[in-house]
């Protein structure tokens, strides 16, 4: 019989030891309909999921956030619209539980009321294809904002109209003292030129992984992570609506259960209404390269990569790289 202690050397399994026992309980909430950019492709607006009426009595989400952690949920993962534009609300979760926020950075999230808070910073390309999809080159307003913060780094959401034009999007995060980590773009508007190929998809993986090994101390990530999220297989098996698991708990009916995250579900601002899943209800999931839903597709299959060392130490590799972004473990 194969078990952790057979397959991993002392050092990989400290590795594993480290991560093992985090027990992580994710939920993600809409901190506010509004935002200071509109870009497309953003699934947000797209799906229509801002059409509800937003809770504003700070008593109600104080007791909101409260029933969140008593439910189990230990970290709390803010979206929006643009959570910086309601940061009395982002304080309260701080307050409470551990809370990593997503922003476009054109606020910068004071470090006088947040000095430790997570904070993962959208970026879609270079200057080229922000302007096209956000409307204006956010990079330099959020590079100013964030360079050298040790509690901050990019989400880079690349573009195929990027590949072969990465590098230097990932030298100047690197130039700035800041991480980054990479996903790919889901082209839930049909923005022309921006849908994956074959061909271009196996051409960025490439890319990917050179960036991983030319900026070490930058990027976080790893080659099966690349893998994974751009061939969408995993074990022989393709990502989907009957393999995702980050589907909110008490609207997946899905039979049968897949292996999901337990207690997970993303509320809406009205801290009524609930979401289907991480990303967009109206996605077609077997297009969906989102890269934490796809971290949660490994992290949660762990018997599966049971069958090798080489298996194994993938699945911690992709576990650590999800800890990190999230404050359980050092960079």
């Amino acid at each position: 019989m194969k078990t952790v202690s057979s397959l991993l050397d002392a050092a990989w399994h400290e590795r594993y030891r480290k991560i093992s026992t985090l027990n992580i309980r994710s939920s993600i909430y809409d901190v506010t309909n509004r935002c200071n950019l509109r870009c497309k492709g953003c699934f947000f607006y797209s799906s229509n999921e801002h059409l509800v009426a937003e809770e504003m009595d700070p008593a109600k989400w104080k007791a909101f956030v409260r029933r969140e952690k008593e439910r189990g949920v230990n970290l709390a993962i803010l979206i929006g619209g643009e959570p910086t534009l309601e940061l009395d609300r982002v304080e309260i979760f701080y307050r409470t539980m551990p809370t990593y926020c997503a922003t476009n950075g054109q606020i910068k999230v004071p470090r006088d009321r947040f000095p430790d808070m997570m904070v993962g910073i959208s970026l879609w390309g270079n200057e080229e294809d922000e302007k096209k999809l956000r409307g204006k080159n956010t990079f330099a307003v959020s590079l100013n904002n964030y360079e050298g913060d040790p509690n901050a780094y990019y989400l880079y959401t690349i573009t195929p109209n990027q590949v072969g034009r990465i590098e230097p999007v990932i030298r100047k995060i690197a130039d700035g003292g800041l991480k980054v980590h990479m996903q790919l773009l889901t082209n839930d508007e049909e923005v022309e030129g921006f849908s994956w190929t074959d061909d271009k998809l196996a051409a960025i993986r490439v890319e990917m992984d050179a960036m991983l090994e030319s900026y070490p101390q930058a990027v976080i990530s790893c080659k099966y992570y690349h893998e994974v999220l751009t061939t969408g297989k995993m074990l022989g098996r393709s990502f989907g609506w009957s393999e995702c698991p980050s589907v909110t708990e008490s609207m997946d009916h899905r039979h049968p259960q897949p292996k999901r995250l337990i207690r997970f579900i993303r509320w809406a601002s009205d801290l009524k209404t609930t979401h289907r899943c991480c990303t967009s209800a109206t996605r077609d999931c077997s297009k969906c390269k989102d890269g934490a839903a796809h971290m949660s597709w490994v992290m949660v299959n762990k018997r599966g990569h049971l069958d090798s060392t080489r298996d194994l130490q993938n699945w911690i590799e992709v576990y650590e790289i999800f800890a990190k972004l999230y404050r359980f473990i050092p960079w």
